[in-house]
């Protein structure tokens, strides 16, 4: 009887799965399958060509190693080129296509199989990965840099299921630009801004605080590489700084980096100075810097509200900046990533006439970039806010090529918290309103520091009779972003929330706060202030705010305002409604 002994090696694991399998086998079971076991075979062939070994082969994947990293990389590359070019004949919701996972890692090796860690993150790694696309980790990227005629898109740091640390991440889909073209249009074709967190200096004099100092900085590593629209240097490259004394420009040459983050702690007694500031490395220009004061009770608990009030300060900051770069920009040299920036810039300043420029640069950046998740997210949200705002007088049309935006999106990038935030809204102007809250809640766990998924569940919540929770996630999400250029649409929703509780007088001070921001609010905190003045019985100012919200919306009514919020417990908005009656809103 022949022995099976396990050992441990190290190798080059590839993994491979089908993208929206079961989505693709509901509409055309038998159909799929055969597609299905096409793909698979001519991957396994390719991957035998190349020089890999297939270890499993069941269901829809495939596990298989090589012995070189490069002929790994390559059999990859040229599995999805491949497969690009088979499904150019079908519709995009037709397209079967995979997704790839490479790793290097030590494998334990028993019965022609390989398990551990390193299979464990190649599979993490494939799902990970854009549908038809490859993602790889650090140390294969670290093999393969200017050996193959393949660029990797940078993707920072991220977290993985029973991975105990982030992993910098790699990605790339067929048509991307080679190693060996030019720097220019390498440039010209940057995806997302990227940013470095520096190692937080501890100007305590107490070598305890040490702890505390690398603690925020990893954990603002952690908390931004959530955020789908920069990239974030990973934890093992910008903490080699530790201790030095660093040149920005350096760091940001060293690198290749937008932005800087630095910031240090300071320890007095039982209260902590944090602060923290963010540069835009080709000036050196400080675009945001804050401090803050605490006391030193429960350090952990500190950590992470310091964190998610950085991160969530960070942003919106960083954000604006990109928008406002991309709209002074010449509209001949724009690239995908461009335009969809000055669509933000447009759907930022929420003014009826820029609405259809900003659904039409969305729209021109998908064409670009037909794999481009962000646009579709953002596009969904815009068509979703024509109709909140009143811009449009075909509802319908908008929440549905809204809906079908958000699940574009979706298809494109599973982890795209704002597609969730967009879908969550639209399923709100639909009376959807469980499928909203989880939704929303799914946008709020992707990215823990989206300030736009706590208003939009603030807003859902008012309608399922869920007040207090509503006003509390409201909160919630002002203190991670109190610089959110949609903070008026939280304040917003706080004033609604308490005409409800019929606390009128601090729906009238929560109605006065959004009127006071840049962002133009709509009829909403004029409709809302009237409400609460006519229910407190002063009724020519009522009329004068109902005026002012008319003028926004000249043919706002009581249904209008029901069709829009539909309510999903007894009493509703009624009180909010009874008070635009008595303020004399027409039904």
């Amino acid at each position: 009887m022949t022995e099976n002994f396990s050992k441990h090696k190290l190798t080059a694991v590839f993994y491979a799965d089908i993208a929206g399998y079961s989505r693709l086998t509901s509409r055309d079971e038998a159909g799929t399958h055969k597609r299905a076991m096409e793909t698979l075979d001519f991957a396994s062939a390719t991957i035998k060509q190349g020089g890999g070994t297939v270890l499993r082969y069941a269901g829809d994947a495939i596990l298989a190693e090589f012995s070189s990293v490069i002929k790994l990389v390559q059999t990859a590359v040229n599995i999805q080129t491949e497969l690009k070019s088979r499904n150019a004949e079908f519709p995009v919701e037709e397209r079967l296509e995979i997704r790839i996972g490479l790793n290097i890692g030590d494998v334990l090796q028993d019965r022609g199989e390989i398990y551990g860690d390193g299979v464990n993150l190649a599979a993490r790694l494939e799902a990970a990965s854009e549908p038809g696309g490859i993602c790889i980790s650090a140390t294969v990227h670290e093999q393969i840099k200017g050996k193959i005629d393949v660029q990797f898109i940078d993707g920072g740091a991220e977290d993985f299921k029973n991975i105990p640390e982030p992993v910098h991440v790699y990605r790339w889909r067929p048509g991307e630009i080679s190693f060996n073209a030019q720097r220019v249009a390498a440039s010209s074709a940057k995806v997302r801004p990227s940013i470095a967190v520096l190692p937080f200096t501890n100007m305590s004099g107490d070598p305890e605080q040490e702890f505390f100092a690398d603690g925020i900085s990893e954990d603002i590593i952690t908390a931004l590489s959530k955020v789908r629209s920069f990239l974030v240097i990973a934890r093992n490259s910008t903490f080699t700084y530790k201790g030095k004394a660093v040149d920005i420009k350096s760091v940001a040459k060293e690198l290749d980096v937008s932005y800087v983050l630095e910031g240090s702690v300071r320890k007095a007694g039982n209260r902590i100075r944090i602060t923290a500031q963010l540069i835009e490395t080709t000036s050196g220009a400080h675009i945001w810097a804050e401090k803050y004061d605490r006391e030193l009770s429960d350090i952990f608990e500190l950590q992470d509200e310091m964190t998610q009030t950085i991160a969530g300060s960070i942003e919106p900051e960083l954000s604006a900046k990109e928008r406002e770069s991309a709209v002074r920009k010449p509209p001949e040299t724009l690239g995908a990533w461009e335009i969809y920036q000055r669509a933000m810039w447009y759907f930022y300043s929420f003014e009826k006439k820029n609405h259809p420029i900003a659904i039409d640069l969305f729209q021109q950046a998908v064409k670009i970039d037909a794999g481009f998740a962000p646009a579709y997210a953002y596009m969904s949200y815009c068509f979703y806010v024509a109709v909140i705002m009143g811009w449009t007088d075909d509802t319908e049309m908008h929440i549905s090529q809204g809906m079908d935006s958000a699940k574009k999106a979706l298809a494109l990038d599973p982890r795209e918290s704002v597609a969730y935030f967009a879908l969550g809204r639209i399923h709100m102007l639909r009376g959807e309103h469980d499928a909203s809250i989880a939704a929303l809640e799914k946008a709020i766990e992707l990215n823990p520091n989206a300030f736009f998924a706590y208003h939009g569940l603030g807003m859902v919540l008012v309608l399922v009779g869920r007040i207090e929770e509503a006003l509390d996630i409201s909160i919630r999400g002002e203190r991670f972003s109190p610089r959110d250029p949609l903070l008026w649409a939280s304040i917003a929703v706080r004033a609604l929330g308490c005409v409800i509780l019929q606390r009128y007088d601090e729906a009238v001070i929560y109605s006065d706060r959004t009127c006071q921001f840049p962002a133009p609010s709509g009829y909403w905190p004029h409709a809302t202030k009237a409400a609460a003045l006519a229910q407190l019985g002063s009724m020519e100012e009522a009329k004068t705010s109902l005026q002012l919200a008319l003028e926004e919306k000249p043919d706002l009514s009581i249904t209008y305002i029901e069709k829009t919020l539909p309510t999903k417990h007894a009493g509703g908005l009624e009180i909010y409604l009874e008070g635009l009656r008595k303020a004399g809103l027409p039904e």
